[in-house]
């Protein structure tokens, strides 16, 4: 099941070829004027210049090609030399059908040849809690993983925890301190199964304990030497160290679902931690690794380049493994686990650099065949100074704080606009939720995901405008209008579109093919956001043009319901790729 435009632009690539015209680079797109045509080709022009042709005349040969196409109402030559393509209303009202029918994917296709792709988001850390930093990440994350599902591949979202670095160390240090890890300084157990630790301990030892590193060498050489210890096997040091990771993970699940974000692996810098003295003596062995200054090191810039890169640490001179150090067995690890065709990295555009080293060094290496590792980078969300968003405070605003906000928020739109006033206290919070998420998550994914935008609260949870509340409430309004017709006896039928309002519906639904596909191939879930918005002013102008339910439209009531139930498929499927819930009533 393909698109009308592909299916278009196929016949028109045809037409052209029969006239003898090198058709691989002809293309049909929506027309710039919808009140003329539906779709356009503006390909005799460029054709006609290369073959020194009469545009018009060759823009009339391939029309009059076209004119027996029975998807075709009209054809016409425009201007220049434009081909005006009019879609007959059988052909759309086929169309339409065939997307109310695809529950799988409301109009999208599958990929011919599906891959296998690592998705690493989020980078949460053992005992900091996540903060606004990390909700670009985890959401857009999220966006590409449902994306790239819905085309067909195998996908693994990990959230590759920060688990291994000296932030180990300083905890284990500063918790020794106040005698609180006696029990784990042995080398041999057995070792307390109940956490000395809660969340709030590491949130207050952490930060306490970073600052003193900075101004004390002694404490900062005990954490160094913790941290040495438990990454050659200091058994108490493990032992605690592992309580120290699940009472972190347990709050980073709770964050992570009150967003709507799951991961399949769980995989810590730990995990590939066993690698890396095998893969440093093999990097050594093939002579990829160079001694340089009393540490191991890969070079990674090419000849001619004009900005040079630096090389990537591979061993400090202390003898310590570095952060690409790990990012390298990483992917390694996901070599031999995944046997990806792709690892995307989605984490902020400012560690460009770092990937970059980490990438050319896999390839050195033969880890990854060039263009299998990508970073998908992002911008922040910032102040209305421009600069990444902090509390009035001045600090860093923790991520369930702000979902907290957004939540409240919601409660007071929804107070304000009179909606979801029949329902429970419970139900009322869990739709005020699912607004304020949505909230979050449009306004981040409307953006370009390179573009850093400002945070309005106010703005993004108006049911005005382009946001995610207003999508919510298009979305809920079908629901009500398939759930009052239900109660009337009313049922959706086969669709046969002919008022304007409708073409236009069915027209916007064939164009979600197109959104998922640019999506898709350029990592930019803000396409299918944009669609969503399209489809659901689409609809809006249908429902106020073409009575569904009114009396005196009986004969069209089916055909509308069936319409109405297609974009609420499609607009539902689209909301669900951005990770945004759709509750059923408000």
């Amino acid at each position: 099941m393909s698109a009308l435009r592909a299916d278009l632009g196929e016949a028109v690539a045809a037409a052209f070829a029969a006239e003898g015209v090198d058709a691989s680079g002809v293309r049909v797109t929506a027309s710039d004027r919808p009140d003329l045509a539906d779709f356009q080709s503006n390909a005799a022009l460029a054709q006609a210049k290369a073959t020194k042709a009469n545009p018009r005349d060759l823009a009339g040969r391939v029309a009059a090609r076209l004119e027996g196409d029975a998807r075709l109402s009209a054809v016409e030559v425009a201007g220049p030399g434009f081909i005006n393509l009019k879609v007959a209303d059988a052909a759309l009202s086929a169309r339409a059908a065939e997307i109310a029918a695809d529950a799988a994917r409301a109009g999208a296709e599958a990929v011919a040849e599906p891959r296998r792709v690592v998705i690493d988001f989020a980078g949460p850390n053992v005992a900091k809690p996540m903060h606004v930093g990390h909700l670009r990440s985890s959401i857009i994350g999220e966006s590409l993983k449902r994306l790239f599902r819905l085309r067909g591949d195998v996908v693994w979202g990990d959230a590759h925890f920060g688990d291994w670095g000296f932030q180990m160390g300083l905890l284990i240090t500063a918790l020794a301190e106040e005698g609180r890890a006696d029990a784990f300084l042995a080398e041999a157990g057995p070792f307390p199964t109940e956490s000395p630790v809660t969340l709030e301990d590491l949130e207050r030892l952490y930060p306490a304990a970073a600052a003193r590193a900075k101004e004390e060498p002694e404490f900062r050489d005990r954490a160094r030497k913790a941290t040495a210890a438990l990454q050659t096997g200091h058994a108490g040091y493990r032992a605690l160290w592992a309580h120290f990771v699940a009472v972190s993970r347990t709050a980073l699940e709770r964050e992570f679902s009150a967003l709507g974000v799951t991961f399949d692996l769980w995989n810590g810098e730990s995990d590939a931690d066993p690698l890396i003295p095998d893969m440093v003596a093999d990097l050594k062995a093939r002579g990829l690794a160079e001694f340089d200054q009393g540490a191991w090191i890969i070079r990674v810039s090419e000849e001619g380049e004009k900005r040079e890169l630096a090389p990537l640490l591979l061993v400090s001179s202390e003898g310590s493994a570095m952060y690409g150090t790990t990012d390298l067995a990483t992917i390694l690890q996901r070599r031999r686990e995944q046997d990806f065709d792709l690892v995307l990295y989605c984490v902020d555009a400012r560690q460009g650099d770092h990937f970059e080293q980490v990438f050319r060094a896999a390839y050195k290496a033969g880890y990854a065949t060039q263009g299998q590792l990508e970073h998908a980078a992002n911008g922040t969300m910032n102040g209305a100074d421009g600069k990444p968003f902090k509390t009035r405070a001045g600090g860093v605003l923790k991520l369930h704080d702000l979902i907290t906000m957004a939540t409240d928020k919601a409660r007071e739109r929804l107070r304000e606009a009179h909606l979801g006033e029949d329902a429970s206290a419970e139900e009322f919070d869990a739709i005020a939720h699912k607004v304020g998420v949505a909230a979050l998550k449009f306004a981040d994914l409307s953006n370009g995901r390179t573009t850093s935008y400002v945070f309005d609260l106010d703005r993004f949870t108006s049911f005005e405008g382009k946001t995610g509340p207003y999508l919510l409430y298009q979305a809920v309004r079908i629901k009500s209008l398939l759930r009052k017709a239900a109660d009337q006896g009313a049922e959706p039928s086969g669709i046969a579109v002919a008022e304007p309002a409708e073409r236009d519906l069915a027209l916007t639904l064939d164009a979600f093919e197109q959104a998922v596909d640019d999506a898709y191939a350029k990592r930019a879930p803000h396409v299918v956001a944009e669609h969503a918005y399209r489809l659901a002013q689409s609809f809006s102008k249908f429902y106020a043009a073409c009575p569904v339910l009114a009396p005196g439209h009986e004969a069209t009531r089916g055909s509308r319901l069936a319409l109405s139930a297609a974009a609420l498929l499609q607009l539902e499927t689209a909301l669900g790729l951005l990770g945004i819930d759709v509750p059923d009533r408000m």
